[in-house]
């Protein structure tokens, strides 16, 4: 093979597309081990303790928890929107679309710091007992990943707003859009888990 050959290789948006999105669903599969080693811990504890796992989940609040799901619901509808905008030349669309995204997922934070306020006023510890040390450390585990995710969506939009993305080139728009994508899909486990099986 050409040295000719192999730079354009190297600079083929496609490869980098395709490269990139390996790279990131290899990352996502380690995430899915991650929280999968999580659920299996819960649901066995569950099943050992199902007494304690039942009297416990009814100190959740549903309705804050309700209240979350739908905010990172809408959250990925605007992330979708923001990828089907750049994929239309439309930057400036996606530093909307992406704002808003990172709207949402600050008042996803914020109703989940109200909640744990109220947890610890009723004395609701991690060191409570094995309920509340694995919702503690799943949905915080959790929050991290929404922190992480919006620090990604806030660099995205810094980039378009440099004229960086095009139709033609957006790979880092749709590469952040499956980790948020991949956080809300998370949470949509983690509610039924722990607010709604009793």
């Amino acid at each position: 093979m050409s040295a000719g050959h192999s730079d354009d290789l190297h600079h083929d948006p496609a490869v980098a597309y395709e490269s990139a999105k390996l790279g990131v669903w290899t990352f996502l599969a380690t995430e899915v081990l991650l929280f999968g080693a999580l659920f299996t811990a819960y649901t066995v504890f569950r099943l050992t303790y199902p007494g304690l796992f039942h009297a416990e989940h009814e100190k959740l609040n549903r309705v804050l928890g309700a209240v979350n799901t739908v905010v990172l619901i809408t959250s990925s509808l605007t992330v979708a929107l923001g990828i089907d905008a750049v994929k239309k030349g439309k930057a400036k669309l996606l530093t909307r679309y992406f704002g808003a995204t990172i709207l949402l997922a600050g008042v996803f934070l914020g109703v989940k710091c109200v909640e744990y306020a109220e947890k610890f006023h009723h004395g609701l510890f991690p060191r409570t007992n094995i309920f509340f040390a694995l919702y503690y450390m799943m949905t915080g585990i959790h929050g991290i990943h929404v922190l992480i995710g919006m620090g990604v969506l806030a660099y995205v939009i810094v980039l378009a707003r440099r004229g960086r993305f095009s139709e033609k080139y957006y790979t880092p728009v749709e590469m952040s859009g499956l980790y948020w994508h991949f956080v809300d899909l998370v949470w949509i486990y983690l509610f039924p888990l722990l607010y709604l099986a009793g």
